[in-house]
């Protein structure tokens, strides 16, 4: 004769605490990974404008040191 009643009132069952707790760690796993992913990119752009402000600011001395010769090329001994 079966017994009567709920299966699931007998037979053990897994706790919905560790499932929600799994959960969250690979939610959090995955938003770690796509910050490091953004940041990574941010890092990237920021070489790339730090290459382009030095390289301004070479050639804005470049441009000063060449007028400064030029100037001295024209007062000098004819």
């Amino acid at each position: 004769m079966a017994a009567a009643g709920s299966r699931y009132l007998k037979e053990p069952f897994e706790c919905a605490h560790e499932h929600r707790f799994d959960a969250t760690e690979r939610i959090m796993a995955l938003q770690f990974g796509t910050v490091e992913k953004r940041l990574e990119r941010i890092e990237a752009m920021i070489i790339g404008v730090e290459k382009r402000l030095w390289m301004t600011v070479f050639g804005v001395v470049g441009v000063i040191l060449s007028q400064a010769v030029q100037s001295l090329l024209e007062f000098g001994p004819k």
